[in-house]
């Protein structure tokens, strides 16, 4: 029988004359005129896991499709673009502007390849100290430039699965199958990351002393949207105030779980990302 975490008392108890600012101001950007719903699903589990505000930053020709779809309480930061819908370099200055009102980056999820987009995700990087969240096609944007993660100050979590971990670090996939914790560990140490090793049994280490494997979550959450939605838990996390490797841990258990919990009613075959968040509050509940 699976043995649940029980989640740290700064996430489950809360002062009584707290305000949102308290629990994280969040930044997500993320999203392309083909990927959209990659915004709306990581926005949406980062409140579902407890975050105090929520912004997503988004080329500024899909927003008002975000506007009619997104959770209510999600804030929107329309953002100039390429040609072709995706988040282009001119966006940083008014980035860079929004994140000293920030406490947690989240980006990656949805971005779409792009010369432009690649080159506004490593000049944020490399500027800011907050703690970031790398994802999806952020980490592409890094490939080649891994410079850039070993001179950041602040704290960074990877969350790459097998494929974008071998293009990022220029390994073998056939090496990392078979050596998947070694992988992990060295390469986390090596560039000073949290990395989360996405896929059966995900690992999660900072390369020094912690080092954890996941026994939650099922096959039916290999699945579009699903990795987003583990990157907005990961940010709430670290909204609440648990370090790198902490919030790692917690928030890919946590999202296996909303995931199992999910799959009883849906099925593994039925289930869809926007499930899990549904989850996610029950998945708390067993973990608190």
């Amino acid at each position: 029988m699976l043995k649940l975490m029980r989640l740290p008392t700064q996430l489950l108890r809360r002062k009584a004359d707290s305000h949102k600012g308290d629990y994280g101001r969040i930044l997500i950007l993320a999203g392309s005129s083909r990927f959209s719903g990659a915004a709306l699903l990581c926005a949406a589990s980062t409140l579902r896991a407890g975050a105090g505000t929520v912004t997503i930053g988004i080329p500024a020709s899909i927003n008002p499709a975000v506007i009619k779809n997104k959770t209510s309480e999600v804030m929107t930061l329309p953002l100039p673009e390429t040609e072709a819908g995706k988040l282009s370099l001119k966006a940083f200055s008014r980035i860079k502007h929004i994140l000293k009102k920030t406490t947690i980056l989240v980006i990656g999820p949805g971005l779409d390849n792009d010369k432009s987009t690649y080159a506004l995700v490593r000049k944020i990087v490399k500027t800011t100290t907050l703690p970031i969240v790398i994802d999806a096609d952020a980490l592409n944007a890094l490939n080649h430039h891994l410079g850039i993660l070993k001179r950041h100050q602040g704290k960074i979590i990877l969350t790459p699965h097998t494929k974008e971990m071998a293009d990022l670090f220029s390994i073998d996939i056939a090496f990392i199958k078979k050596n998947r914790k070694l992988v992990a560990k060295k390469y986390a140490k090596d560039y000073n990351s949290v990395i989360i090793l996405k896929g059966h049994q995900s690992i999660v280490t900072d390369g020094k002393t912690n080092f954890y494997i996941n026994k939650t979550g099922n096959p039916g959450m290999a699945t579009a949207g699903s990795g987003d939605v583990l990157s907005g838990i990961i940010g709430a996390f670290l909204g609440q105030g648990l370090d790198a490797f902490n919030a790692a841990k917690y928030a890919t258990h946590i999202h296996g779980l909303a995931g199992d919990i999910a799959a009883k009613d849906k099925t593994q075959i039925g289930l869809i990302a926007s499930d899990i968040i549904s989850r996610i509050p029950d998945a708390l509940k067993f973990c608190s």
